[in-house]
């Protein structure tokens, strides 16, 4: 009766008094004190457990004002259904990923060059032209995936102080679909064609599988790839007529009900690699730990992009979207992925044409 009655909007709910620089300093902050890793590792290590002790305060002392509870608990059923539908896109991709790399054997990927990329002779000549500050400072590893990471949940949890509309585990929701949705898109991009790796040594380097290529390739696409006249024939009549070669035969492991995964994972040869006998189909599909030819749409930029675009749609302003977009492209610098890595300008292309 005595206290202040709290002000409320006409829809019937408790006006929030917001921060709305809180998440903008606080992203820059946070990027700022993690590069210290670089320049000063020492001082970072003090900086860091400082800066998630005040954040994490922050939150649980904002947390007991917050109004809109009842909107975050409305929200947690669609942010579950969301995680297990992104949780099935990352095993469709994880499956895939394996196959696009095994199917086709080791000596293919050591053998094969890689494409021609335009974009990569673009850096080239603009590190050649362009003065070394401006260079040093595109290479400078200023932001990563796990930053990107970090700034989306920070905007989720902005909601506490009114930088972003509730419900923060809504935004989240759509966050975890529109990833799912990447994800599918993205096999479709790379299962139907497999393109040579920018790294022709990165099969060899994540992968345990037969050097020669899976039956499938050698009825439908070894015989085809040293004579055009057998291609124009091929496309002609449309059917596979070429004699298989004679390769070495295929080592199939009992896994059960899990049998039909063997053509789709290639599990290594324990003759071979002694140290993968009796390896169940997820100690081999966990191994490689990442792709080789997973190209035209990459997954760390999807992430990327995504979170840049809910960051532009919640806080709005050509600051934020410049700033977004800005750390992206150093990223893609920074990385290394378009120059010496696996990744390619078309992988971009496609990333922001989804995310936009």
């Amino acid at each position: 009766m005595g206290g202040k009655r709290q002000s409320r909007s006409t829809s019937g709910e408790p006006k929030w008094n917001p921060l709305p620089n809180a998440l903008g300093i606080a992203a820059v902050t946070y990027i700022a004190v993690d590069y210290l890793r670089e320049l000063n590792p020492p001082l970072h290590e003090k900086l860091q457990p400082w800066l998630w002790g005040f954040l994490a305060l922050a939150c649980a002392l904002r947390a007991p004002f917050y109004p809109y509870w009842k909107r975050e608990v409305r929200s947690i059923g669609p942010f579950v259904l969301s995680v297990f539908f992104m949780l099935g896109a990352l095993t469709i991709e994880a499956f895939s990923v394996q196959f696009v790399t095994t199917v086709l054997g080791l000596d293919w990927h050591w053998k094969t060059s890689p494409l021609p990329d335009t974009g990569q002779w673009l850096l080239l000549y603009l590190n050649e032209r362009l003065p070394m500050p401006v260079v040093e400072l595109l290479r400078a590893p200023l932001v990563g995936l796990h930053h990107y990471l970090i700034l989306f949940l920070m905007l989720c949890f902005s909601v506490l102080f009114g930088c972003a509309k509730a419900p923060g585990v809504g935004i989240g929701a759509r966050y975890m679909t529109s990833m799912g949705i990447g994800r599918l898109l993205r096999v479709m991009t790379f299962l139907p064609t497999i393109l040579p790796s920018a790294r022709p040594w990165c099969a060899h380097a994540r992968f345990r599988t037969a050097n020669h290529p899976h039956p499938w390739a050698q009825k439908y696409f070894t015989p085809y790839t040293s004579d055009p006249e057998l291609v124009r024939k091929l496309l002609k009549l449309d059917e596979a007529f070429a004699p298989v070669g004679d390769y070495p035969p295929e080592f199939v492991p009992n896994w059960g009900s899990m049998q039909f995964l063997v053509n789709i994972l290639r599990p290594p040869d324990p003759a071979v690699y002694p140290n993968t006998k009796n390896e169940s189909w997820f100690t081999t599909l966990k191994r490689a730990g990442g792709g080789c030819n997973d190209l035209i749409f990459s997954g760390h930029i999807l992430v990327s992009v995504l979170t840049a675009m809910a960051w532009t749609l919640t806080q709005g302003g050509p600051l934020v979207s410049f700033g977004c977009w800005f750390f992206i492209l150093l990223k893609e610098r920074s990385g290394r992925d378009t120059t010496i890595a696996r990744m390619s300008p078309l992988d971009y292309t496609w990333e922001y044409f989804y995310g936009g």
